[in-house]
């Protein structure tokens, strides 16, 4: 884990470099070190690298762009292992309504926030 959080660090420090903080591709990493955090226990950690990869891809994207609502599905994740329940509803309900207007309510996307917010209820 520690190497991966090195890895993923130098990543974004040179695509910010190069790209700036708010190219997509940043926010890719900046996303995937919010995956990484979560599973090293570092919930405060990943909930503010989750937001600012959330914020960036509003802004980059637009609210219901399919990478913008993979990060809203993500946080609802992250708000689910830590019992806060009504944040997370909130996000998996965000991130449904889009996927199913996205891709329609078959798609296997929509599909995963489905399961998601069935595990949470």
């Amino acid at each position: 884990m520690a190497e991966a959080e090195a890895m993923y660090r130098r990543a974004l420090e040179g695509k910010e470099r190069a790209w700036g903080p708010e190219h997509t591709s940043t926010l890719d990493t900046v996303n995937n070190l919010g995956k990484l955090y979560k599973y090293q226990g570092k919930m405060a950690e990943a909930e503010a690298v989750y937001r600012r990869a959330l914020e960036g891809y509003e802004k980059a994207w637009g609210p219901e762009h399919t990478s913008t609502l993979d990060t809203v599905n993500n946080l609802g994740i992250l708000y689910a292992d830590q019992g806060k329940m009504a944040e997370a509803e909130a996000m998996y309900r965000r991130a449904l309504e889009g996927k199913e207007k996205a891709w329609g309510p078959e798609h296997t996307s929509t599909l995963d926030t489905v399961n998601n917010l069935g595990k949470l209820y």
